[in-house]
């Protein structure tokens, strides 16, 4: 296939790696994994996981949720707050596959209790430090009321306790990360042995790629729910993730203009194709991806001397050497691996294998896939 605009290039190979050694350490580790496909986003990508034998997944919406449904998937949590706004929708797939939904107060389990009319699993989301949402560990008296509200109800069928430790994005030392892994995973148990005399089998449930990464002993829990691992990206190398080569996706842009009196090149990719995310490098200086060489079978490590520096809606400019920056010419494509590979595929709306296999993403899609 040949390329003529923006697109994401996807190492197969490299994101089944990704997959085998995330699913052996759940495995050693005798914790369940629940893969987040927010990432992906892709009924075949997500066949590479069932291949390894993985039975349930994570999803951040019911339109996701549906579409893994559609493709066979049985046992899904949409790991958001509940939209009860969706209630028609969460309805339909309650019936029809096991639902696992997640609440962070009193009010979404009260509209649940009202307006669901086929059980569902529910899990509560704790805070144990991130401050994006959810119920703080401590807050016993919220946390007693909601699961009293819970325990009368016969729609509702108590799962656990959930937490994302979105923090773990924010650091690049491997002792941090584990801190804030074991703080959650003490709270956690903490809350476990308040209310297991009353749930004796609620399940411990947490979901970062750093942690499930970097942290070789996952102890005091019993599933992970990563989802960028699939592919990983630069911020994930940036915090010690994942190595370069580990990154699996890479993004080919045309080079359509090039400025020889400041060395930059013009790419036709911008942020409608890789999002804004940046890194800050340790010279305070931004990117927004860094340039590799594009190969018959994928892609080379980062090149010296040339990156991505700035992003308006359709264009990337590249700031280069002298000597990288004669290399190119107008009409080559030039690869860039992205920050955030989950923002960018999502964007991409579909995948091209190194292979040459052309994959869907479900945002490419008509709704009416979506919904039959």
């Amino acid at each position: 296939m040949k390329i003529t605009t923006p697109t994401l290039l996807l190492d197969k190979e490299k994101a089944v790696r990704n997959i085998s050694r995330m699913v052996d350490k759940a495995k050693r580790n005798r914790v369940r994994l629940r893969p987040h496909f927010k990432t992906h986003q892709s009924a075949q990508v997500g066949g590479w996981f069932r291949a390894f034998g993985v039975e349930a997944i994570t999803v951040s919406s019911v339109r996701m949720a549906r579409y893994f449904a559609n493709h066979g998937w049985s046992d899904i949590m949409i790991a958001f707050p509940a939209n009860v706004l969706e209630i028609d929708g969460i309805n339909e797939l309650a019936s029809r596959i096991k639902l696992h939904l997640v609440a962070v107060n009193q009010d979404t389990v009260t509209a649940l209790a009202q307006q669901l009319r086929h059980p569902v699993q529910l899990s509560l989301k704790i805070d144990t430090g991130y401050r994006r949402t959810g119920i703080l560990a401590t807050n016993y008296a919220e946390l007693d009321a909601i699961m009293q509200k819970i325990r009368e109800q016969d729609k509702l069928q108590f799962a656990g306790f959930v937490v994302h430790d979105g923090h773990t994005y924010k650091q690049t030392d491997a002792d941090a990360i584990q801190t804030i892994f074991n703080t959650s995973a003490y709270q956690l148990r903490l809350l476990r042995e308040r209310y297991k005399s009353k749930f004796p089998n609620l399940q411990l449930s947490v979901g970062d790629t750093p942690s499930c990464s970097i942290i070789e002993t996952l102890h005091g829990v019993d599933e992970i729910r990563p989802g960028n691992f699939v592919f990983y990206d630069l911020t994930q190398q940036r915090i010690g993730s994942c190595s370069f080569d580990n990154i699996a996706v890479c993004m080919a842009c045309p080079v359509v203009a090039k400025h020889p009196d400041r060395h930059e090149i013009i790419l036709y990719g911008g942020s409608v194709h890789f999002s804004k995310d940046v890194i800050l490098q340790e010279d305070a200086t931004t990117i927004y991806g860094r340039v590799v060489e594009l190969t018959e079978k994928g892609w080379s490590a980062p090149l010296k001397g040339i990156g991505v520096t700035s992003l308006s809606q359709e264009h990337g400019v590249v700031k280069a050497t002298p000597e990288q920056f004669a290399k190119y010419s107008i009409g080559d494509l030039m690869g860039v691996l992205p920050v955030h590979s989950c923002l960018t595929a999502n964007l991409m709306q579909g995948y091209l294998t190194t292979e040459g296999e052309v994959l869907e993403h479900m945002t490419g899609l008509p709704q009416r896939e979506l919904t039959s």
